[in-house]
């Protein structure tokens, strides 16, 4: 039987500090997008969709990026499509393939969001950080993200 491998005090902190600020990290970012009835969630698949060609992204390649289900990018997608946010449009050539696709509201609330949204991630993580540790943050959940890639 393998020997339990303890956390040292800076590791035990490392984990601690990450574990208790990511929840309330997230909550006040949450806080910022509830007025414009939406969830952190639908900020992100709004903006996963801005960024893809087209502002339309297939629905297997959202779901993949959100880190979700079938099942989880299908209640994801309620919100904003019974808003009219977003979209389901069917492949012309495949009708096997759908994509989301922002609408013209969809478009209006993300602009009107995003500056809030950014100026919070400065104003609560990034202008707390220098450049290095910015780096070394980017590196080490680059490093993570790989590893439960591999997983």
């Amino acid at each position: 039987m393998a020997r339990t491998r303890w956390l040292d005090p800076d590791e035990m902190r490392a984990w601690r500090s990450y574990i208790t600020t990511s929840v309330d990290l997230m909550k006040a970012l949450e806080s910022d997008v509830s007025p414009y009835g939406i969830t952190m969630g639908d900020y992100q698949l709004l903006a996963m969709i801005s960024e893809a060609p087209d502002s339309r992204l297939r629905l297997c390649d959202l779901a993949e990026q959100l880190r979700l289900t079938r099942g989880g990018l299908t209640r994801r997608m309620d919100g904003v499509l019974s808003q009219g946010l977003v979209r389901r449009v069917q492949d012309d050539r495949d009708r096997r393939v759908a994509f989301a696709e922002l609408t013209a509201k969809g478009w209006t609330l993300l602009k009107k969001v995003a500056p809030i949204h950014l100026a919070s991630v400065r104003r609560l993580m990034i202008d707390h950080l220098s450049r290095a540790e910015i780096k070394a943050l980017g590196s080490a959940f680059g490093k993570i993200e790989a590893n439960l890639r591999e997983s």
